[in-house]
């Protein structure tokens, strides 16, 4: 099936497309430019906020929790930037390709959790980028919030390459503000004598930390793609994946370790007023560059949370031909949802938070586990593109049974090592509450898919039987 033209003109500044197939001769770009994306669009108060899980909610000394981030965002990033590869190669959405996997209908589910995903991160930054902007300025954090939204909302309407630039100037507008806030902080002002004490460190709280940071890296990876569907096709897999994941761990671990060391200095305080007292001087400058900063990376969750709705959808509605004005609404919409929560759930924001990532980890790992053993192992990236746009899943299918259980079974086997304030699983408790439960969903969901999908690849790849 060939993806139909606009039926109206774009006008060029807006991404004209949606979930449709990028033609070759509408790709650009190189492999290093996705280097500033992943870097800049990391530089956040909500990075800052969960390396701060280290020493404040998780409980750990300094020196454990840059251990903790730096090992979780390096492994992580891996299971990231993989998918990341799979962009150039397909030209399609990371949500449409799911379709190869599940089926056209038994995608649906995982598409549906990653919008929730979206709005949940979205919610996320709202909050934190209200709260430092109504510090700075003086105006209502929810007015602050909603605000920041609506910035984000109109980088949405225009599409991939506003966001590929703003991401460009954050690389370099808030990476100055990062190493501005840790020279204040350390040398300028000084830190609490406190600071670098060596109680508090526990098993527990080191691996639910590298969990946290890991799964900062994985849950990009139901959207990397998007951001590299738009890359030349011989654009390699090593360039994507390279850029991808030194942009996002460095870009992630850098404010990570700011917030674990705001953590460290201030444990009882918030952490956002806790900055905000450490770099004392400098604070509104800084806090208005990650103020805006969230509205830029917000855009990023809102623009492929449309996607995912809108690949949903074009699911219900095949003959619906999604463009700029489609994205538009959607967008509206899904900020409309998300801005409520994120205004009256700041109160709690923190706990909230720990538990919506644990409990995220725990619904993407097995989808993560069978895209890259689908892309990587078993196909090496043949995938039929026009049946991703098929009602019927076309060679596809409609529902892929083997992979709809093996995903429910990996977040069934994943709970009895779950350990979060909501709920310790059996497993977890009898190892003194230390959540291994994603390393146990990769680890027994890659090899399952593997062994029970081959024998399907084995039976196509058969020549057919010699006339008699």
């Amino acid at each position: 099936m060939s993806t139909p033209t606009p039926a109206t003109p774009v006008p060029a500044q807006v991404e004209k497309r949606t979930i449709d197939h990028i033609p070759e001769d509408e790709r650009h770009g190189r492999g290093r430019d996705l280097f500033t994306v992943w870097f800049g669009s990391n530089i956040m108060l909500l990075t800052i906020i969960t390396g701060a899980l280290a020493t404040t909610v998780f409980g750990l000394p300094l020196w454990a929790g840059v251990l903790a981030v730096i090992i979780g965002n390096v492994v992580g990033g891996i299971v990231m930037a993989l998918h990341a590869a799979q962009g150039p190669q397909m030209g399609v959405p990371q949500m449409l390709q799911t379709r190869a996997q599940f089926g056209s209908y038994g995608s649906l589910l995982v598409v549906v959790l990653v919008v929730f995903m979206y709005l949940g991160f979205f919610a996320s930054n709202a909050v934190l980028g209200g709260q430092a902007l109504a510090q700075v300025t003086g105006m209502p954090t929810g007015l602050a919030t909603f605000l920041i939204g609506c910035v984000s909302v109109v980088a949405t309407m225009v599409g991939y390459k506003l966001i590929h630039s703003l991401a460009a100037v954050l690389s370099v507008v808030a990476g100055g503000a990062l190493i501005i806030a840790f020279i204040w902080m350390v040398w300028v002002n000084g830190l609490p004598e406190d600071t670098l004490h060596t109680d508090g460190f526990s098993v527990a709280g080191f691996m639910a930390t590298i969990s946290v940071a890991a799964l900062w890296q994985i849950a990009y990876a139901p959207y990397v793609s998007d951001y590299t569907r738009y890359m030349p096709k011989d654009t390699g897999v090593r360039a994507a994946f390279w850029a991808t994941y030194a942009g996002c761990v460095i870009g992630s671990t850098l404010p990570m370790l700011l917030g674990a060391l705001v953590g460290a200095a201030l444990p009882n305080d918030d952490t956002i007023a806790g900055m905000g007292t450490l770099t004392h001087g400098v604070t509104t400058g800084i806090f208005i560059v990650f103020a805006v900063g969230v509205a830029a990376t917000n855009s990023m969750d809102l623009y492929c949370g449309s996607l995912s709705t809108i690949t949903i959808g074009q699911n219900i509605f095949p003959r619906w031909q999604p463009r700029a004005i489609s994205r538009a609404i959607t967008a509206v919409v899904l900020f409309a949802v998300a801005i409520v929560p994120a205004i009256f759930s700041a109160d709690d924001f923190l706990a909230n938070y720990a538990n919506f990532l644990a409990l995220l980890l725990c619904v993407l790992i097995p989808w993560t586990a069978i895209n890259l053993v689908d892309y990587y192992v078993l196909r090496h990236g043949d995938y039929d593109i026009p049946s991703l746009f098929e009602r019927d899943g076309g060679v596809y299918g409609t529902f892929n049974w083997t992979a709809i259980a093996c995903y429910f079974i990996g977040i069934v086997i994943q709970i009895p090592f779950l350990s979060t304030t909501l709920f310790t699983g059996f497993a977890a408790e009898a190892i003194n509450g230390v959540d291994i439960s994603w390393l146990v969903g990769l680890a027994v969901i890659c090899p399952l898919y593997y062994v029970l999908m081959r024998p399907q690849f084995q039976e196509s790849a058969e020549p057919a039987a010699e006339p008699a």
